[in-house]
């Protein structure tokens, strides 16, 4: 699976205009199931993403989890994470996971999520989300796991 994170001091997501999914001080989490992405892939990644201290502690070094600081998710299905750009000017899709499993991962890995106590909140898997956020520091981190 594939993640991109970006630290929050809020987030929210709208279909159609109407807010369906927010968080507060944590992490939004563009989330992508790749070909071959098994359950055991989401629960490493939702473990590692738990636990990846990025937040500041009391000197302003990056040393605190999410957890650490009760901090909320908001979980996007991206596709687009997937983007083949090595060839030509359209990026190409093939590597991620079909539909189907994508879907069921998505989700998965939300659950996983809030699994771990963390308060968790998602966009709607294949819509047209509009997503919004107050990047936090900026600190964006790309992970694959």
């Amino acid at each position: 699976m594939r993640a991109l994170l970006q630290r929050v001091s809020e987030a929210s997501v709208a279909v159609d205009g109407e807010v369906i999914g927010q968080c507060g001080r944590g992490l939004l989490i563009l989330v992508c199931a790749m070909q071959g992405d098994t359950e055991a892939d989401a629960e490493r990644l939702a473990a590692k993403i738990a636990k990846l201290r990025i937040f500041p502690d009391e000197a302003g070094k990056m040393n605190r989890c999410l957890t650490d600081i009760g901090g909320s998710a908001l979980v996007i299905s991206q596709f687009t994470l997937a983007a083949d750009t090595s060839r030509g000017n359209r990026p190409g899709f093939s590597t991620a996971a079909d539909p189907e499993t994508g879907k069921r991962l998505y989700d998965y890995f939300a659950g996983q999520i809030a699994g771990l106590g963390i308060a968790t909140e998602k966009g709607r898997f294949g819509a047209d989300m509009k997503v919004s956020l107050v990047n936090d520091g900026p600190v964006t981190i790309w992970m694959e796991g």
